[in-house]
Order: C-alpha cells, then structure tokens, then sequence
C-alpha cells in the first residue's frame, strides 16, 4: 500500500501520516528529511547553495525513486512537491491513495505563524500580510492540489478524527 498526502505547509501531512503509518504499521517518509538525507545537507542548504532548480530536479528524482519502490509506506510530500515538473501525475499514476489535506486560510495562519521563524517560505513576511501571501500561495497551488484522489477537510478536527477518515477511503 502507498499513501501520499499532500497540502500546503503546515497543513499536517507530517503529523497525520506518523499517526496514520503507525496504526497502519507501515513505512512513514517525510519527502524533505528523506532529501536531506539522500543529499547530505538540509533544504535551505541545498536552496542556498545549489538553486531551487538544483532541488526541484532532486526532489523529483527521489520521489519517483520511493514512488517506484516495492515498498508499502506512507509519504508526506514537501506543500511545493506537486506543484513543480511532472511531480503530480507521477503520484496519481503510483497509488490511488493520493490525500490532499485541506486547511482554510485562517485555520493555516493560525498553525503557521506561531512557527513563522522555522518557515523559510514566511519568515521574512510581516504577520499583517500573511492572510494575503497565503491566500495567493494556496490558490496558485490549489490546482495541483485540488487533482488528489480525495480532499479532507481538516479545520476544527481532531488528529484522530482526519486518520480515521483517510483510513476509510483507503483502497
């Protein structure tokens, strides 16, 4: 069995799929440790040092390396991962287990901007124009999104509540 989930940042993916991965007793991949790892350096690293479009060409290497594994796992994608090279169709013609973790955007500053400082995508972003920042992040990425076989709403429930419906669409 794959899972994929994806959504913007701080969407959950990270939480939901250690929670989901353990009740399923499976593989639990977080795509960027998995780079960081596979590259020997961390993300803001490899942006620095080598390019977005160094990391982007990685990123896609390594997902179709676990895409096409053997292995079953669950795997939380990077919030930019679908949105970059052919990235999403690879996902869609893997598993039919393609999850998008859907937050609002006033439930997304609220997990976000707490943790601003670690969010190199925000932290350089004033707190008065984040609604702003998000709200045309998230649309420019919603298409990409928006193609996951299923969309789960996640505001106002509990970690338990969204693991347990995933499990319910599992195929």
């Amino acid at each position: 069995m794959k899972i994929v989930l994806v959504g913007y940042m701080g969407s959950g993916k990270s939480t939901i799929g250690k929670i989901l991965a353990n009740q399923l007793k499976i593989k639990f991949l977080d795509l960027d440790d998995y780079i960081e790892a596979e590259e020997g350096m961390g993300i803001p690293q490899l942006f620095e040092s080598k390019g977005e479009i160094y990391f982007r060409k990685k990123e896609n290497e390594h997902l179709k390396q676990i895409l096409n594994g053997t292995d079953h796992f669950i795997l939380s994608t990077g919030g930019g991962t679908p949105c970059y090279g052919n990235n999403m169709q690879a996902i869609l013609e893997a598993t039919p287990n393609v999850f998008y973790l859907k937050v609002t955007i006033p439930g997304l500053i609220e997990r976000l901007a707490p943790e601003k400082a670690h969010r190199p995508l925000i932290a350089n972003i004033p707190e008065e124009e984040l609604p702003e920042f998000i709200g045309k992040h998230l649309f420019e990425r919603s298409f990409f999104y928006s193609r996951a076989e299923h969309a789960i709403q996640t505001d106002g429930k509990s970690v338990e509540t969204i693991v347990a419906e995933i499990e319910a669409l599992l195929v």
